[in-house]
């Protein structure tokens, strides 16, 4: 049984596990078992350091397109060939819960009071026509740098799965359990393809979802490294890399102590191969935790004039995180951020919530373009589903909102993809789509077109069965379709 199907210490299999680091060539030894058992946490989080495979570094990306001047909306254009990829890393916004989208991007001021509540006024944006909701001020003035589909449906309700549609791009239920998008982008860009950093290929800023495995069948390879801690607080402790309350200098001497400790290791043959690569992985971890890499987590790096510009929050200093982790390289970032499950007092909190996201993800649009580095970053900002448009005033929401996962809204932006568009729309009421249905493994498809990821390409099975990177089938039983107006 391979340990990572199961959360239970009782059922792990230390050389199924050995075998995923590629150290299972013959079955280990207690005293080996001992000496990885002193390689401590952050070794392990840095996931395929002793098995990253010996192979050529990926190949150069190529500068992005310049982006397009601002226009309304999206028209239907002809279907093109792919063109070659554009974008190197994606920073994924998870609005965790499923924000109301009448009140972010798809407003219907004319719906009525029991349609937009207390949020009535939308705002204009720097794209002519388009509109957004009025507690967005900042990302008003950066709409011509993302584009807005407003068609996004699955008709799913439920938060678990929904969740793993819109990650995964694959209908809940049957025997699998598919990776979402992250784990593939860290399988075909990560270590197995040339990634040579030592940060994590697919990190989480701050915590899992726990809604299902992000990595699926693909196994523990390939899922993410959660930093746990807030990088709000006056210092950012990420699990394995920084320890609350210890210097610099104690954590050296711990390491020197724990090497004089080390007799087993001292005892072993130096030629063993497999001891070598773990330690190797042990000089990688403390590079994490005590050089140049673990830097990259330190926040107090950057200005305090950018910093109050992210805002001081949480989700805030996650997203100047975030920038900072796709300029070392890292592939695929996602930001869990809690609160938008609005069953009550839906409007007080958005008038706490929206505030915070329409500074944080305007200012991580404008930062990513002033480095040069939105061209190669595809900015991904959504949840599991929508919220219901018609408010809930009756006892016990009392002015909340519930799930709708029949029309909803996701913004795209950087890495390849078009800014100023609105794609897909729904009627008056923002209850059912009527125009140009997107459903979610169109927008991953769109995303995998841009760094380069054949959506044919075939994963790894447990079980050799023949499973593609993009279904053939999308939800309904239709085929995928390319979002031809926004690439």
């Amino acid at each position: 049984m391979n340990l990572h199907h199961s959360d239970d210490p009782r059922l792990w299999n230390l050389n199924a596990e050995l075998q995923l680091l590629g150290l299972g060539q013959a079955p280990m030894t207690r005293r080996e078992a001992l000496r990885l058992g002193l390689l401590g946490g952050a070794g392990l989080a840095l996931g395929g350091c002793a098995s990253a495979p010996d192979k050529a570094p990926a190949a150069a990306v190529k500068p992005a397109a310049p982006a397009a001047k601002p226009v309304q909306v999206a028209e239907q254009k002809p279907a093109q060939p792919p063109k070659g990829p554009r974008a190197k890393s994606v920073i994924q916004i998870w609005l965790w819960g499923g924000p109301c989208h009448l009140d972010t991007f798809d407003p219907k001021p004319d719906a009525g009071y029991d349609y937009y509540g207390a949020l009535k006024t939308p705002i204009a944006t720097n794209v002519a026509g388009v509109q957004i909701g009025e507690l967005l001020p900042m990302l008003a003035q950066q709409a011509d740098k993302y584009s807005i589909i407003r068609s996004m449906t699955h008709g799913n309700n439920g938060h678990e799965t929904a969740a793993y549609m819109v990650q995964t791009g694959r209908a809940s239920g049957g025997r699998d359990v598919f990776p979402g998008a992250g784990a593939v982008v860290s399988l075909f860009k990560g270590y197995d393809a040339g990634y040579k950093g030592l940060l994590p290929p697919y990190i989480v800023l701050t915590e899992l979802q726990g809604r299902f495995s992000e990595a699926g069948f693909l196994g523990g390879r390939y899922k993410p490294f959660a930093t746990g801690g807030d990088p709000g607080a006056n210092r950012f402790v990420v699990e394995g890399v920084v320890a609350q309350g210890m210097t610099e200098e104690r954590q050296r001497s711990r390491r020197e102590f724990l090497h004089r400790l080390n007799t087993f290791g001292r005892a072993m043959p130096a030629t063993d191969p497999r001891l070598a690569a773990l330690g190797q992985c042990e000089a990688d971890a403390y590079e994490m935790i005590l050089g140049d890499a673990g830097k990259v987590f330190d926040l107090g790096q950057e200005k305090d004039a950018l910093r109050e510009q992210y805002g001081r929050n949480t989700f805030g200093q996650s997203c100047l995180m975030a920038r900072r982790l796709v300029e070392r390289g890292v592939p695929y970032v996602t930001i869990n951020y809690k609160g938008w499950d609005t069953h009550k007092q839906h409007f007080p909190i958005m008038r706490r919530k929206l505030p915070e996201f329409d500074r944080g993800l305007a200012t991580l649009l404008a930062d990513l373009a002033q480095r040069g580095l939105l061209d190669s970053t595809v900015v991904w900002a959504g949840g599991e589903f929508g919220r219901t448009p018609k408010v809930l005033w009756e006892s016990p929401w009392n002015g909340g909102r519930g799930h709708w996962g029949k029309a909803f809204s996701a913004v795209i932006a950087g890495g390849g993809f078009r800014g100023g568009q609105v794609l897909g729309k729904t009627d008056a009421k923002g209850e059912e789509v009527v125009e140009r249905p997107v459903q979610p493994s169109d927008l991953i498809a769109g995303i995998y077109e841009n760094l380069g990821i054949d959506g044919n390409a075939k994963l790894p099975h447990p079980e050799g069965a023949d499973v593609r990177a993009i279904p053939s089938e999308a939800l309904g039983g239709r085929r995928p379709v390319r979002l031809t107006e926004l690439m």
